[in-house]
């Protein structure tokens, strides 16, 4: 039996949705975050070393990385090939570019806006607060939000020329990217006036009767907006 050890507002909810997409039965074991660090709780760690979200049980196989369980998933079950184009193909080339470029690319200067969002809110001493907020609102300024717009509008132009990321057909590079273009809508990085395109995407997938069966069995999900 599938296991997926799902942390709530996470990279896991894309799990679930790629599960239902191949119509696999599985079984959702639920983590919350800790209030005060939202992080995922100590629990985590007893199934791998690392506490994080996703965590996939599979037999006695433990999948960890969301790309990595995706590529799991798809070569012992998508046995038809429906979730990935056929190897050696430019839309094989084009999935797998975006299968990484979730994690290795489009994540990161989100992350730094949630870090700094975080380094300008934390109760410091109020003549530290100024000096906090100074450092914050200036690496946001000259660095975090530049990068956001460069990434934000590189996937838009690639999404005027695509209908979904491995081109024509929908996939499981729709799939991993979902996560990146959901926290950045949701935080202001992109919006439908300026990525029209990536507002049609997330309009589609949000259609998806896979994508709202995952988030029947997930649980609240805050990045979702149509």
């Amino acid at each position: 039996m599938i296991t997926v050890h799902h942390l709530e507002n996470s990279r896991s909810q894309r799990v679930l949705w790629l599960l239902e997409e191949l119509g696999l039965a599985y079984a959702v074991k639920r983590y919350s975050r800790d209030p005060q660090t939202m992080l995922a709780p100590p629990e985590l760690r007893a199934v791998h070393p690392l506490g994080k979200s996703p965590v996939v049980t599979d037999g006695e196989d433990v999948l960890a990385e969301s790309g990595a369980i995706i590529e799991a998933l798809l070569a012992r079950y998508d046995l038809g090939g429906t979730l990935a184009p056929a190897a050696g193909t430019r839309e094989r080339q084009r999935f797998t570019y975006w299968l990484h470029y979730a994690e290795g690319s489009a994540m990161n200067p989100l992350l730094l806006s949630l870090v700094f969002k975080r380094v300008r809110e934390a109760p410091v001493p109020f003549f530290v607060r100024p000096i906090a907020r100074g450092i914050a609102d200036k690496v946001m300024g000259s660095f975090v939000i530049p990068q956001l717009q460069l990434h934000f509008d590189w996937i838009e132009s690639q999404l005027a020329q695509f209908e979904w990321f491995s081109g024509t057909s929908f996939g499981a590079a729709d799939i991993q990217m979902s996560f990146p273009l959901e926290a950045g809508s949701a935080r202001g990085a992109s919006d439908a006036q300026r990525h029209p395109h990536i507002a049609r995407w997330l309009g589609a997938i949000h259609q998806r009767p896979a994508y709202n069966a995952a988030l029947a069995k997930g649980g609240p999900y805050s990045y979702v907006s149509d």
